[in-house]
């Protein structure tokens, strides 16, 4: 169960939007291939992590978000070595719950990725036991 906060942030408005660039490495690839492509499971990652870097500077010490759900698509295929550059736009907050669009775009400005992720703001200090 979660344990959300009590009141949500008055300044996490939609329209809030954010764009992280990142170099794809090894440790992003898709194993079960020969070849060195980067991963759908990788690119949801860095998805997901626009969206806190997005969100962070509006909670307070004891506050973060949790991925509750993502639906996206691999749309094209990026190889190992190349950047991709990750958008993430807060579409709706409502009831301790965040909407964000997400897209990616390599370096070569090929659309990869795009979707809709959803977080919850929840305290730290009652989430998991305190963890």
């Amino acid at each position: 169960m979660l344990c959300y906060i009590d009141e949500m942030k008055k300044e996490l408005i939609p329209s809030l939007a954010d764009t992280q660039t990142y170099v794809t490495t090894l440790d992003m690839r898709a194993k079960q291939l020969t070849a060195d492509i980067f991963s759908t499971p990788a690119m949801i990652g860095l998805m997901e992590l626009t969206c806190v870097r997005l969100v962070e500077p509006y909670l307070d010490e004891n506050e973060q978000t949790v991925g509750i759900h993502v639906d996206v698509r691999h749309m094209a295929p990026t190889n190992i070595g190349q950047s991709v550059t990750v958008t993430a736009e807060l579409l709706e907050v409502k009831d301790n719950k965040l909407r964000f669009s997400v897209s990616a775009v390599n370096d070569q400005g090929v659309k990869i990725g795009e979707g809709t992720h959803r977080r919850a703001l929840i305290n730290t200090k009652r989430f998991g036991g305190g963890a």
